[in-house]
């Protein structure tokens, strides 16, 4: 089982540069950031959670810049989005971002993404929500094309580009691990068709984690890992761990420093027991 610690890294959290040396040190395997481009004042969408959105969610840095300053101030915890808004972003600028990263970092990052759930924001990019996840589709295959190849074309119905050259590639062959965040009916069949892990963080997760890795034999593909935020508790981790989840990670408070490092002493005190014990020395 491996842990790890989220944050929406905003104007007034802690900062990079003390919360991620602060996880590494103990014993975190990985560090993922939120991404929010803005949040549209019409507020015509609900909070997925429920009730009223919190202000963080518009206060959000760029999670590539975020993450590169915690990648620079580490040197062994991985850093992730979690989840990056691809559906949002330019496939072509956000594959050289993340092969940036993936270079400052001497290949530590994670790409987690998604589909979104605000459809004013992603209106506001000239996304539609009811095409959203093919869209996510053609740029999950244009920026692989992109990252594994030297001259890299990509020609979709919402995506396309002819013969193109695209540096630097990411220092992870063949390419940072995909995980793609979602509960939906559908979302195990993406997963499995151009995923390298599955992140939901709702819904029903322990009954679905059999059909996906049935999903994944039938296609010829080995066990796909599970990413999971869960309550904070260790009957949680047992219950978790039993039923086939690989990474499990909580979020710290984006409201300055004190509250920050008051969660992470608490999760570091909680999972201590399950860490190896060359993470600790």
């Amino acid at each position: 089982m491996k842990f790890g610690v989220a944050i929406f890294p905003t104007d007034y959290a802690i900062s990079m540069t003390e919360l991620a040396p602060a996880a590494e040190q103990m014993g975190f395997e990985s560090l993922w950031v939120a991404e929010h481009s803005h949040i549209p004042t019409s507020r015509l969408s609900p909070w997925p959670s429920g009730g009223d959105l919190p202000k963080h969610y518009w206060h959000t840095m760029d999670p590539f810049v975020a993450l590169t300053v915690a990648a620079l101030a580490t040197k062994t915890i991985r850093v992730g989005t979690g989840i990056c808004l691809l559906i949002e972003r330019d496939a072509i600028h956000t594959a050289k971002e993340v092969a940036s990263v993936d270079l400052v970092s001497n290949g530590r990052f994670i790409f987690g993404i998604g589909g979104g759930w605000n459809r004013e924001e992603m209106a506001d990019h000239g996304t539609d929500f009811s095409t959203r996840w093919k869209l996510l589709r053609e740029k999950v295959e244009a920026i692989k094309t992109i990252w594994t190849e030297d001259v890299a074309e990509y020609h979709g119905d919402m995506v396309d580009f002819g013969p193109m050259w695209e540096f630097p590639k990411p220092v992870q062959k063949p390419h940072p691990p995909i995980i793609l965040g979602g509960s939906g009916p559908k979302i195990l069949e993406r997963v499995v068709r151009y995923a390298d892990g599955w992140m939901p963080n709702r819904g029903r997760v322990i009954e679905r984690i059999p059909e996906l890795q049935e999903l994944a034999q039938a296609a010829g593909r080995d066990r796909i890992p599970v990413t999971y935020y869960p309550k904070a508790s260790a009957d949680e981790i047992e219950r978790l761990a039993a039923a086939g989840v690989d990474r499990l990670i909580w979020y710290v408070p984006p409201d300055g420093r004190d509250a920050a490092l008051k969660k992470l002493d608490e999760l570091g005190e909680m999972v201590r027991p399950y860490l190896k014990d060359e993470l600790l020395a």
